[in-house]
């Protein structure tokens, strides 16, 4: 399920940096189908290698492992440049914000840089967070946001809402051709277990028959966007010509409530979990739904898989996931240790 047709290309070497994550490695696999070559960069701080376990054979991928805040030289010419290097959920992002920071910061300086040496086209993954807690719904890509910059998220926020500044600034120099876009929930197989954002809290609560964690009223609202969409759109955004010259929304405008989720996830597990609220973080977005008119408009991508699609494969993933971690855990003293949580 992918929302892009598979109409090759002329073949392009392209580097994923944070091509071992959850939405890189999807990346990974649907260019090497579309038959590119493909250098996956990852310093494995979130990324893990049974990600890209299955393509370490494959003769047009390779894998350089190093941190993109580093100094990177690639010594073959690069035709462009995915920058999904960063921590996404806030349990990783906020337990070292410094670095996460950096990441955005130092780590998208290098890789704009990088493309500028080999006149490759660069892609931005940027995210909805930049929006803050949104007073307008839903989020069009005009709106400046309502960001806290001095609270906890701020890391991760501030972080992206500085790359961003720093692609376009390249872009109007003309020293980078550089895209921006904005990612809305994103979920999937390959989602880490102490992913510790809604879906994989809720799925991996439910498989353990623990209470699900709703913070807040559970009102709130989230759109989830399938990965295979996501990357379908990434790549239209990375191929489309000439350059849009403006950030994109890309996501899910299906709205839902967390109360909402908790019961369809409930509705599909076997379980016999409860729901436990818990107060609700600061900066916790209330409302979140992207406005996708730029990306059909422009684009032409919009979503393909429903909810109620994409739920049962990712269900289906953390069930494997979790029997894994606990045939592996029987060997050892320690038992299974449950994944933090965050509201998300």
């Amino acid at each position: 399920m992918v929302n892009t047709s598979r109409q090759r290309l002329p073949r392009q070497t392209i580097l994923v940096a944070g091509g071992a994550g959850f939405v890189g490695s999807h990346l990974c696999d649907e260019l090497l189908a579309l038959g590119h070559r493909v250098i996956c960069l990852d310093s494995f701080l979130t990324g893990r290698l049974k990600n890209i376990a299955p393509l370490q054979n494959h003769p047009e991928f390779s894998l350089i492992t190093q941190d993109i805040c580093d100094t990177v030289e690639i010594d073959e010419p690069l035709d462009q440049i995915y920058n999904l290097a960063c921590p996404a959920s806030p349990p990783h992002y906020q337990a070292d914000p410094m670095h996460t920071m950096m990441t955005s910061v130092e780590g998208t300086r290098r890789m704009l840089e990088l493309a500028r040496k080999h006149e490759a086209r660069f892609l931005q993954a940027s995210t909805s967070e930049i929006y803050g807690d949104p007073l307008q719904h839903p989020q069009r890509e005009d709106y400046l946001g309502n960001v806290n910059c001095t609270g906890p998220r701020a890391c991760y926020d501030e972080g992206k809402r500085a790359a961003e500044a720093m692609c376009f600034d390249m872009l109007r120099s003309g020293r980078v051709d550089a895209r921006v876009v904005r990612i809305f929930n994103t979920y999937g197989p390959r989602m880490r277990p102490d992913d510790g954002r809604i879906i994989s809290n809720f799925i991996v609560q439910a498989l353990q028959n623990r209470p699900l964690t709703i913070y807040g009223s559970g009102e709130q609202t989230r759109s989830f966007c399938y990965v295979s969409d996501l990357v379908g759109g990434l790549i239209a955004m990375m191929s489309k010509t000439p350059n849009p010259r403006l950030a994109v929304n890309i996501g899910n405008p299906g709205e839902f409530t967390v109360r909402e989720l908790a019961s369809f996830v409930c509705s599909l597990v076997p379980t016999s979990s409860t729901i436990e609220h818990r107060p609700l973080p600061p900066d916790d977005p209330q409302r979140r739904r992207p406005d996708i008119t730029r990306a059909r408009d422009i684009l032409g991508w919009a979503p393909v898989v429903p909810l109620a699609d994409g739920l049962p494969p990712t269900i289906d993933w953390f069930s494997r996931e979790l029997a894994e971690t606990v045939d592996s855990a029987s060997e050892r003293p320690a038992g299974l240790t449950a994944p933090k949580e965050a509201a998300e």
